[in-house]
């Protein structure tokens, strides 16, 4: 397979992966219509207005909730705003109320609260492997935020998703740094692309209460044998960014991964039955 970036939102049936910003991504993967981690509002920057990080945008959102056509599957990896945002996931559920969102048990009832009191929540915890829909496998992974946090019930509050669909496998961290078994679990899983954050941390952020993310070199480091990286979890806050010319050099000299860059309204389609070329930051092959 091959990731070619094409303008516009994908085609229903067409797989390839439309980035929403931040670590929200409109997955399409032949068969299913996937939602992650949308965050497509102003939440933020309403909530932290005349702060220090006002959580303003750095660029507007590619596509307005009420453009969204219906997905078959929200998942939601944890419940900070900018991954479970009611200003997004609410409307989805107003207006699709037999949509299925499913979001992590240690946190349901923030997850009650943000998206309705009638909303079809599915929740779930790490080491989880079910069917929500026929033909549609999701894996349930932890994640650790800065750390691996438990609720008093001992079910984890950050979770990542590996996603099953025919041939294709994809698998989403969530917000996450590297912890012991994260390589040996994805290595089992085996996906095609790997969706990770590269925004990083450091005890500048951390002391502000923004906890952090892989480095850009730790998140190519845990896909090394993945054929795709696609980095994200960039341009979205000032504050709590990457230059995204150090993806793009990244790019230039890994071999395997093949990192590819997302790009705000354009969809990677993903085109079946050519392995291994390196590719540039933007999807576009060398050479």
């Amino acid at each position: 397979m091959r990731l070619e970036a094409v303008s516009g939102f994908p085609q229903r049936g067409s797989p390839g992966l439309f980035w929403l910003g931040q670590a929200g991504f409109w997955i399409e993967t032949g068969a299913h219509r996937v939602l992650i981690d949308p965050y497509l509002s102003d939440s933020l920057a309403m909530k932290y207005a005349g702060a220090k990080n006002d959580h303003k945008r750095m660029a507007a959102p590619p596509i307005l909730v009420e453009d969204l056509p219906r997905p078959d599957l929200v998942l939601v990896t944890h419940a900070h705003t900018d991954h479970m945002d009611p200003g997004t996931l609410a409307p989805l559920a107003a207006r699709f109320p037999d949509l299925a969102f499913v979001v992590p048990a240690a946190r349901a009832s923030v997850a009650r609260e943000r998206i309705g009191e009638g909303a079809n929540l599915v929740p779930v915890d790490a080491g989880e492997v079910f069917e929500p829909l026929p033909g549609l496998e999701l894996t349930v992974f932890p994640a650790a935020h800065e750390a691996l946090e438990r609720d008093e019930a001992g079910r984890h509050v950050f979770l990542g998703y590996g996603i099953a669909s025919g041939r294709l496998r994809i698998y989403h961290s969530g917000d996450s740094i590297p912890f012991e078994g994260l390589d040996a679990a994805l290595a089992a899983f085996a996906p095609d692309i790997a969706l990770l954050p590269v925004n990083g941390r450091d005890a500048r952020r951390l002391a502000a209460g923004i906890p952090g993310n892989f480095h850009l070199d730790e998140a190519v480091a845990l896909a090394r044998h993945t054929p795709y990286l696609v980095p994200h979890h960039f341009g979205m806050f000032a504050f709590n960014t990457l230059d995204p010319q150090k993806i793009d050099a990244a790019a230039r000299v890994t071999p395997r991964p093949a990192i590819v860059k997302p790009a705000l309204g354009k969809t990677l389609r993903i085109v079946p039955g050519h392995e291994g070329a390196r590719h540039g930051s933007e999807g576009i092959p060398h050479g």
